[in-house]
């Protein structure tokens, strides 16, 4: 049984930054991090990004196309999504949105299965660890993949009971 209070604290710790945090998506994989950022940063002060990279088979270390941008205000994550949203890099159109409008599950199951790594920054600064709202990101997950996992169980104990003679 998942604790109550986990999943509101885990929720709470999320919504606190996914306003202020856009997906970036369709990024091709020319753009580098600090093109990356350069892009964004005429929009607002950007607090973090996280920048994904894949982390097996013969596209190791390249880009997987997209990244989280976490600006200081919600304002300037707004103004980034209604500007960047659509606009052309490297002849594809980017696909920009609110994290909280971004099914926070589909990195997370990607992160769990060990198909990519975060490289986040922080004031410049590059490390290999996964940021703070894809931990969250990636417990949600796991908390859910268990409480379902548990709904099954009793499902097929009660049917398994019920068709016994």
């Amino acid at each position: 049984m998942v604790c109550s209070n986990c999943t509101q604290e885990l929720n709470s710790l999320n919504e606190e930054s996914s306003d202020k945090r856009i997906y970036v998506g369709n990024v091709d994989h020319r753009i580098s991090e600090a093109t990356l950022i350069k892009m964004f940063s005429a929009f607002g002060k950007i607090e973090s990004e996280d920048f994904l990279l894949h982390t097996r088979g013969p596209k190791r270390g390249e880009p997987r196309g997209f990244a989280f941008v976490q600006y200081s205000t919600k304002e300037e994550a707004i103004l980034a999504k209604e500007k960047m949203h659509g606009r052309l890099a490297c002849g594809r159109p980017l696909v920009v949105r609110l994290a909280s409008e971004k099914a926070v599950s589909d990195t997370s199951q990607n992160l769990s299965k060990g198909g990519g790594v975060v490289i986040s920054s922080r004031s410049g600064s590059t490390s290999g660890q996964m940021s703070r709202s894809a931990k969250i990101a990636a417990i949600k997950n796991k908390l859910k993949t268990l409480e379902e996992n548990d709904s099954r169980s009793a499902k097929k104990q009660k049917q398994a009971e019920g068709t016994s003679p």
